[in-house]
This record gives structure tokens, C-alpha cells and sequence, in this order.
């Protein structure tokens, strides 16, 4: 049981070394920045070890370490945290070493403190390093001013180091993710309505996949970690040198379906697929010729999800873009076919509301494209 779970794992790993060095992602960009901390970390030590010889040099580059964080902007709060945090609990230190002239007598003393400040909602994170500080100070059990001056300036040194190295080398930023999240958004939804078309089109009554209402509610899933990415993507332009060298992705500059768009376009996409799950697993709900516009309507729609992927990743067809005739014309495609379905629907009997349900959610369906792709809307 051992051996296969240890070739899995080495597998895993392989396959994320191997797409750190042959394509950007998720996985370089962790290879960067762990470089960018060890970097940090021996350059730091480099300034008080090496060069300056200070007494207590290793709070440098352990300073350093900890502040390569995610965005330049939240290196420097952290760096701020940090200091402050350091600063209150070298100072508690030393005045319980002082008060009990005695390591446990100290120890017992500022611990409970410093875990108490540490836990601070203002330090964040960053609030832990209280107790260590406190634990260095006391453990080094000297208590005098160029003492704790050497810890609080060799503090300083490593947060200085860690943020300009943060900044400088590399900074981080993350608007390819925002990128990479818009178009499989788009990507997936084109796909699960050609899934339907296709199975309304060839399939036979009841054998239509089960996954649908799980693949529309994992667009959910997709468009919170949007919604998430975009919060990290604004933040890693703040006090970041590097945004005016990188091609930024923020909400208004993204070609095709609006961001605004998809909370409605995935709602609606939803309450479709359960509709459409519903008269799969119930066909004779409705008549054959009141079901043969139905793949041609979902087909439509799809094709303006996958010209919106294809123009986010720029793998469009020249003139027929986003801003061009395909959208329209697909969509107009999709809305004839569902005048089609209205016409063959019945008005009595069961079917009525299983067609009800259909109308009503194609129709908003239909309807948030056509909001989205109104010129209005792209420039929101």
C-alpha cells in the first residue's frame, strides 16, 4: 500500500517540476518566489553576518524568509506587522528579564503576554513573532540597550531585504490567473451546452450524462475563484514597480463577455441544465418535434462561450470577433430555434410546465447574452 501511494506522490511532483520549468503557471510562479526567499535569506545574512558581524545575526535573514509574500503590497504590511510585533515583544522581554533577573522566572512572565498581543487581530499573521522575539531576547539573556538595539536593527535589515527583493526581482502579480479563470469559465460553459445539444441531437431517451447540474455548479466554484483572483490581481499593482512592465489583466481590460456578465450567465446556466436534466430523465414530457429545436438553440449559445474563450486567448478567426458578426449571429441562430421550440410546445396537459421551465430558462439564458454582448455592456 505503501509503494504505490510513493510513486504517486513522486509522479505528482514530477509533473509540477516539469511544468515549473516548461510553462507559466501556478507552479513557476511558487518556484520564483520560494527562489526569491532563499535569495532574500543569504543576502541578509550576507549584510549582518558575513559583513557586519552582528551579534545576533540570524534575525535578518529569518526576517527575510517571511516576508516574500504573494504581492509587493502585502510584503510591506507584513514587513510593518512584523517590526512592530518584534519591537513590543523584545520590549516585554526584556523589561520580565529585568523584573526577575531569571530565564524561567522571564520565560514565565512574557510568554503568556506575547502569545496574548500575538494573537491581535491587527498583527495578522505577522503576530506569532512576538513570543519568538520574546524567546530570542530572553534566551540570549542579555537585556541591555545595544543588546536589544543589535535584534531590533538586525530585524529591520531582513525586512528591508525581503521587501526590495520582493519588489525588484520578479515582483509577483496575478493577472494571468485572472486570464487563465475568464476563458475556462467560458471554455467549460460552451462545453456543457454542446454536451446537451449533442445528446438531444443523437442521444437516446435516458442516457443523458448525470454530471450536468455538478459541471454548472463547478462554473460557480469557477467564477468565485475569479472573483478571488481579482482581488489579488488589484493588490499586486499596489506599490508594484513591475505593473507598468507586464501586460495587466484588471476587470475592464479583457476582450468578449463582460466579468459582471457571468453572475447572471452562471445562475441561468444552472437552472437550464436542471431543466434539461429533468426532461432527459422524463423524454415523453414533451413531443418529439418541440424537442428538434432544442440542440440547435443550445448549440448557438455555445458557440458565443467558445468565441469568447477564443478571443481571451487570442485564438480567434480575425474579423469574427468578439466585437464582430459571430457572436450575433450565433445568438440569433439560438434565438430563432427557440421560436422554433415555443411554437411546437404544448398548452395543456403534462407538458405544460416541463415546457414552461424550458421557456422561462432559455429565455434568460438567451437574454444575459444578448446583454452582455450589447456594446454597453463590453465597456463596463
Amino acid at each position: 500500500m505503501v509503494a504505490p501511494a510513493m510513486v504517486w506522490e513522486l509522479r505528482t511532483v514530477g509533473g509540477s517540476v516539469r511544468r515549473s520549468l516548461t510553462r507559466s503557471g501556478p507552479e513557476r510562479y511558487t518556484a520564483v518566489q520560494s527562489l526569491k526567499a532563499a535569495g532574500a535569506a543569504l543576502l541578509a545574512w550576507a549584510l549582518t553576518g558575513w559583513w557586519w558581524h552582528a551579534p545576533l545575526a540570524l534575525l535578518a535573514p529569518w526576517t527575510a524568509l517571511f516576508l516574500m509574500q504573494s504581492t509587493v503590497y502585502r510584503s510591506l504590511v507584513a514587513g510593518l506587522q512584523q517590526f512592530v510585533v518584534v519591537v513590543l515583544g523584545t520590549l516585554l522581554a526584556a523589561l520580565a528579564g529585568v523584573l526577575t533577573d531569571s530565564t524561567m522566572g522571564a520565560l514565565a512572565v512574557a510568554l503568556p503576554l506575547t502569545v496574548l498581543l500575538g494573537n491581535y487581530a491587527r498583527f495578522g499573521g505577522q503576530g506569532l513573532y512576538a513570543p519568538t522575539a520574546a524567546l530570542f531576547v530572553i534566551a540570549g539573556g542579555s537585556y541591555g540597550p545595544v543588546a536589544l538595539g543589535h535584534r531590533l536593527l538586525e530585524t529591520a535589515v531582513g525586512a528591508v531585504v525581503g521587501i526590495t527583493v520582493n519588489a525588484l526581482v520578479l515582483p509577483p502579480e496575478h493577472a494571468r490567473r485572472v486570464r487563465q479563470l475568464r476563458t475556462q469559465l467560458a471554455m467549460e460553459s460552451g462545453r456543457l451546452l454542446d454536451d446537451a445539444a449533442g445528446h438531444f441531437a443523437h442521444g437516446e431517451p435516458g442516457d443523458g450524462p448525470g454530471d450536468w447540474r455538478d459541471r454548472a455548479q463547478w462554473l460557480g466554484d469557477i467564477l468565485t475563484e475569479l472573483r478571488e483572483a481579482q482581488r489579488w490581481s488589484q493588490e499586486s499593482n499596489r506599490l508594484n514597480p513591475g505593473r507598468h512592465m507586464r501586460r495587466s489583466a484588471g476587470p475592464d481590460d479583457s476582450p468578449g463577455l463582460p466579468d459582471t456578465a457571468w453572475y447572471d450567465l452562471t445562475d441561468h446556466l444552472s437552472g437550464l441544465t436542471r431543466t434539461l436534466t429533468d426532461l432527459d430523465a422524463r423524454p415523453d414530457d414533451l413531443p418529439a418535434e418541440a424537442l428538434r429545436p432544442l440542440p440547435s438553440l443550445l448549440h448557438g449559445a455555445a458557440l458565443v462561450f467558445h468565441r469568447d474563450a477564443a478571443a481571451k486567448t487570442g485564438s480567434g478567426d480575425g474579423g469574427a470577433g468578439p466585437d464582430g458578426p459571430y457572436d450575433e449571429d450565433a445568438l440569433a441562430t439560438a434565438w430563432r430555434a427557440r421560436d422554433e421550440l415555443l411554437a411546437a410546445l404544448p398548452h395543456t396537459g403534462r407538458a405544460t410546465s416541463t415546457g414552461a421551465a424550458l421557456s422561462v430558462d432559455t429565455e434568460r439564458l438567451l437574454s444575459a447574452l444578448a446583454r452582455a454582448l450589447a456594446p454597453e455592456a463590453r465597456a463596463v
